[in-house]
C-alpha cells in the first residue's frame, strides 16, 4: 500500500512542482518600494486531501478554488490529492493521511467533511507536530487541528426570508395563494436542523403565519427519494418554493419543482444555478452558500496576522465570508420588495441586529417544537 501511495504522491508532486510549487515555509522575496508590492512574508506548503474527486461543484471544488487563489497570490504552494470516494477508496484514506504526514513536507494538511474526523484523529495523534485543518466538522478537539464550521443557521435565516417573502407575492409567476414553503433535508441531524432552524425563523420574520413542510430523505445520495418527497409537498400541500439541503438527494427536489411546473427550488452549499442543466437552473432562484474556499483564505489571513487557531473550533459566518446567499442571476428576476427584504436580512445578521439561534447542542427540543408548529 505504501509503495502504491508513494508512486501516486510522487506523480502528483511532480505536477505541482512543474506548476511552480516550492518547498515548505519559504520566505517570499521582499521587493523594492518602487515595485509597489508587499513586504516579505511566509509562503506555506499545503496538501489538500480530497476524500472524493474534484468536479463536485460543491465543497471540494470550493476548497480547491480558495487554495488556487492563495497560490496565485504567492501566499502558498499546494498539492491536491484526489483520494476517491468509493468504498474501496475509503479503505486507503488513512494511508494517504499517514503518507503525507510522515513526509514532513507540508506546513498544513487540509481535509474536510463528516467522513474524515476518525481518520484524521488517528493520524493527527500520531504526528503531533504536523498541523491540520478540517472543514465542516467539529467532532474532535486536537491540539494540532483547526476545526472549521459554518453558521448554517444564519445562512438558513437568509434563505427563509427569501422564501417567506416570495411565497406571499402572487404577482410572481408560479406563486400560489397558499403561504407554504418546503424543506428537504438529507438526514435528521443537528447540522441539517441548524439550516432548518434559521430557515423557519427567517420565514416567520416576514410572515408569522407561514407553514413549512419539512421532510428528510435519510440519505445524501438518493435523488429519487428527494424527488418523491418534493413532489408530495408540492402536489399535496401546495408548496411553491422548496429548499434542498440534502446533497445529491436534494437535486431530486429540484427535478420535482421543474417537472411539476408548480414550484421553484433553492440550492445549497454552492451556486447550484451554475451547476444544473438549463432546465433545472431555470427553476433555481438562489442558493444558500457555504464558502469553504473563502474560509481557507481566512485561515491563512489569520496565520499571516500571527493568529494561530490550532486546537480550536472556529465557526465562520457572513462577516468572515463563511456563509452567504446568491443574489444575482435568477434572484434578480424576483420582485424588488423580496430582494430588499433579503438585503435587509443580510445587513441585520451581519451587524448583529438579528441573532439567529442554533440547533447545535439543542437539548430543549426547540427545533422539533418549532418544526411541528409550522406543519401545513
Amino acid at each position: 500500500m505504501k509503495k502504491f501511495i508513494s508512486v501516486a504522491l510522487a506523480s502528483v508532486m511532480v505536477v505541482a512542482m512543474a506548476a511552480g510549487c516550492s518547498s515548505s515555509k519559504q520566505s517570499a522575496p521582499a521587493e523594492t518600494e518602487e515595485q509597489g508590492t508587499e513586504a516579505e512574508g511566509t509562503v506555506y506548503n499545503v496538501c489538500n486531501l480530497v476524500n472524493g474527486n474534484l468536479g463536485d461543484k460543491s465543497f471540494f471544488d470550493s476548497a480547491e478554488a480558495g487554495l488556487k487563489s492563495l497560490q496565485d497570490a504567492g501566499r502558498i504552494t499546494y498539492t491536491t490529492i484526489e483520494m476517491g470516494g468509493s468504498t474501496e477508496d475509503q479503505a486507503k484514506w488513512q494511508s494517504y493521511l499517514e503518507e503525507v504526514s510522515s513526509s514532513g513536507e507540508y506546513d498544513v494538511i487540509i481535509c474536510g467533511t463528516y467522513q474524515m474526523p476518525d481518520y484524521l484523529k488517528n493520524v493527527a495523534e500520531a504526528y503531533p507536530d504536523q498541523k491540520y485543518v478540517i472543514y465542516d466538522d467539529t467532532t474532535y478537539t486536537l491540539d494540532n487541528v483547526l476545526n472549521l464550521s459554518y453558521k448554517q443557521n444564519d445562512l438558513g435565516y437568509l434563505v427563509g426570508v427569501f422564501a417567506g417573502s416570495l411565497t406571499q407575492d402572487t404577482s410572481f409567476e408560479g406563486i400560489n395563494e397558499d403561504n407554504v414553503i418546503g424543506f428537504v433535508g438529507g438526514v435528521d441531524s443537528p447540522v441539517i436542523n441548524d439550516f432548518l432552524y434559521g430557515y423557519i425563523l427567517g420565514a416567520q420574520s416576514v410572515n408569522p403565519d407561514i407553514k413549512v413542510d419539512t421532510r428528510y430523505v435519510g440519505s445524501y445520495i438518493d435523488p429519487a427519494k428527494g424527488k418523491e418527497l418534493g413532489e408530495s409537498m408540492i402536489n399535496d400541500n401546495n408548496c411553491d418554493i422548496v429548499w434542498g439541503v440534502a446533497g445529491n438527494s436534494g437535486n431530486g427536489a429540484a427535478e420535482a419543482a421543474q417537472e411539476t411546473g408548480k414550484a421553484y427550488f433553492i440550492g445549497v452549499d454552492s451556486d447550484q444555478e451554475l451547476t444544473f442543466s438549463p432546465e433545472l437552473a431555470a427553476v433555481t432562484l438562489s442558493s444558500g452558500l457555504k464558502n469553504v474556499g473563502q474560509s481557507l483564505v481566512w485561515v491563512f489571513d489569520e496565520l499571516d496576522a500571527g493568529n494561530e487557531h490550532w486546537g480550536e473550533h472556529i465557526t465562520l459566518g457572513i462577516n468572515e465570508g463563511g456563509v452567504g446567499i446568491v443574489t444575482d442571476k435568477n434572484f434578480t428576476t424576483t420582485p424588488q420588495a423580496v430582494q430588499d427584504a433579503v438585503n435587509k436580512a443580510i445587513e441585520d445578521v451581519s451587524s448583529g441586529a438579528v441573532e439567529v439561534p442554533t440547533a447545535i447542542g439543542d437539548e430543549s427540543g426547540a427545533v422539533e417544537a418549532l418544526r411541528e408548529s409550522v406543519k401545513p
